[in-house]
């Protein structure tokens, strides 16, 4: 039996790592702003914004070296905001797209920019903002370009092994426990234990080898052989007698970090090559700009439908089902899946609807034994009860979701590095 573990934003905050959406804002106001002290001319744009100054200031490089020059700790958005405010003297204006980005971060403090460009997108099927879908599209090849510029800045000053997070670790790599198993997996699980009965010395090392040091695997070998090499099988209900060397039976086959961001923290846990641990990296890499997947993913929406009658391929050219067939990422992760019976633990994943297809396929596989979800806690308050609504949303049987979801007795909220 094997584990996959889902990989959100939310790990990498929890690393400690600035990777919220509204965290690129901030760092792109920051290049804006630095960018129009080069400017010499009276109007700053790129595909999402355009500034045009209206008074007698002639040049951005003026407006610069007499209103931001001289002001110390102003970041970026301050100056755009007192631009913004200015109406006499600028003229501002947004894309429809960065325009309800800066919305939602300004009215709800976070926003889910693949959900906004998939409701543009949507608004093709009746009255759109955008004269064709190309031009949205360009705005999000831009914007992906820039979070990928910001990511990479992240990635080479702070992704470092001194942050990995030992709880994390444990968790990851900790025995199965039948309290997490739902009652359609516990067969699978005492199948499990029984595979690991009765081994000999050459199977049962290839087994905990990945886990332990050189000196633990000697003394548990030394101890499964006067005690389980013999006909002794153990199952669920029995393996906990064994006390704390129970794990050698229930320690998970294999391990696939799904990773659906795009930075290298989560390798920082598995660093070398390993067919028992692998890291997926689901939407793409820093290292490989072009194959990163920026987009969304929920052909079981009523609009994707409508969208794929429309006949255009433009429409879909950031769809995930459409771009997952650019690598083979997905097909190892099936592959995976198949493979033999599997746990879910999610770690900093909202589990929302843009990722809704792949998620369904893991969510209802027949292979697919827990899910378990490492929830948020932010003064005195979690967000299961959310992180559950959001999961329920990617099955369509609830039946099985009721029995694979485990309650929060048996959850946790997910480790975070003291700031």
């Amino acid at each position: 039996m094997n584990r996959i573990v889902l990989i959100g934003n939310g790990f990498d905050l929890a690393h400690g790592l600035p990777t919220r959406y509204e965290d690129f804002i901030l760092w792109y106001w920051d290049a804006v702003v630095d960018g129009f002290y080069d400017n010499y001319t009276n109007i700053a744009a790129d595909k999402l914004y355009s500034f045009k100054i209206k008074d007698q200031i002639k040049s951005w490089n003026i407006f610069a070296y007499k209103h931001i020059a001289a002001l110390t700790k102003i970041c970026g958005k301050e100056v755009i905001d007192k631009i913004i405010a200015s109406t006499d003297s600028f003229e501002v204006n947004y894309t429809p797209f960065f325009n309800n980005i800066c919305k939602s971060i300004e009215t709800k403090g976070w926003v889910d920019v693949e959900a906004e460009y998939y409701n543009l997108l949507g608004s093709f099927l009746w009255e759109s903002k955008y004269d064709n879908p190309k031009i949205l599209n360009d705005e999000l090849y831009f914007l992906r370009d820039k979070l990928i510029e910001y990511l990479n800045i992240i990635q080479e000053r702070q992704v470092k092994s001194n942050i990995i997070n030992l709880q994390i670790s444990k968790i990851i790599f900790s025995p199965f426990s039948a309290d997490e198993i739902s009652i359609r997996g516990m067969k699978y699980l005492d199948e499990h234990i029984a595979s690991r009965c009765m081994l000999d010395e050459k199977h049962f090392l290839a087994i905990i080898k990945p886990y332990y040091d050189r000196s633990d695997i000697e003394c548990a070998w030394l101890w499964y052989r006067d005690n389980y090499q013999i006909d002794n099988m153990l199952d669920s209900s029995t393996v906990q007698n064994v006390g704390c060397e129970s794990e050698y039976f229930l320690r998970p086959g294999r391990i696939m970090l799904l990773n659906f961001n795009y930075t290298s923290m989560a390798d920082m846990y598995l660093q070398g090559s390993s067919d028992v641990f692998t890291v997926n990296h689901i939407h793409g890499h820093l290292n490989e700009p072009e194959n990163v997947i920026f987009g969304y993913g929920d052909e079981r929406d009523e609009k994707y439908k409508q969208i794929m009658n429309l006949q255009d391929n433009e429409y879909l050219r950031n769809i995930k089902s459409v771009k997952y067939l650019e690598t083979d990422n997905y097909r190892k992760l099936l592959s995976f899946a198949d493979s033999a019976p599997f746990q879910i633990y999610i770690m900093g994943h909202s589990c929302g609807n843009s990722d809704g297809t792949l998620l369904n396929t893991l969510f209802e596989h027949n292979n697919c034994v827990s899910i378990k979800p490492y929830y948020y806690v932010k003064d005195g308050k979690d967000n299961y009860n959310d992180l559950i609504a959001n999961i329920s949303r990617n099955f369509n049987d609830m039946r099985i979701m009721r029995d694979l979801v485990v309650n929060k007795t048996f959850c946790e909220p997910l480790p975070q590095n003291c700031m």
